[in-house]
């Protein structure tokens, strides 16, 4: 592991997942925290334990509701919030798309 992997714990307190690798890093961890093999999960969620496995190093190809119920199955509850962003200073000109960027009207 190098000094700037991050490993995601289900057991600590609420933690920003800002990437779809991190997102799998957890899904794995919790499921091995409650010693569930990936068939396990697998047949929980109505998957191979080959898909499993290849969603766990794949997140972002989950579906939103293969994502809720397998957090649901590995004992994970899923939560948004607003992303903190620093405020722009003074005369500084927040860069399009950022964080702190005003959303577009719909």
């Amino acid at each position: 592991m190098t000094a700037s992997t991050t490993v995601f714990s289900p057991t600590s307190a609420a933690q920003p997942l800002l990437t779809a690798t991190q997102l799998g890093q957890l899904l794995r961890a919790a499921r091995k925290q409650q010693g569930l093999t990936q068939a396990e999960v697998g047949a929980r969620l109505g998957l191979s334990q080959n898909r499993v496995s290849h969603l766990e190093g794949h997140a972002d190809e989950l579906s939103v509701k293969q994502l809720l119920t397998w957090c649901a199955v590995v004992g994970l509850e899923l939560s948004l919030a607003h992303r903190l962003a620093k405020a722009p200073e003074a005369g500084e000109v927040q860069a399009p798309g950022s964080a702190a960027a005003t959303p577009p009207e719909w």
